[in-house]
């Protein structure tokens, strides 16, 4: 199953990456100072983004 993992980077700040289920990244975060900013940002995906466009700009 697709999942979200919050963990904290190097710097100590908080990030998080979109898993796939067969376990490969799909994306990462920038870095949080708290974990609630974190976790906010993956709610507004969850919520603001279900049928997000692609905007190919490669001019192919």
């Amino acid at each position: 199953m697709a999942k979200f993992e919050i963990f904290k980077d190097k710097a100590g700040e908080f990030r998080f990456r979109f898993k796939a289920s067969n376990g490969e990244i799909m994306f990462s975060s920038e870095g949080y100072k708290t974990k609630p900013s974190a976790q906010s940002a993956i709610d507004s995906i969850k919520k603001n983004a279900p049928d997000a466009k692609v905007d190919d700009q490669t001019g192919a």
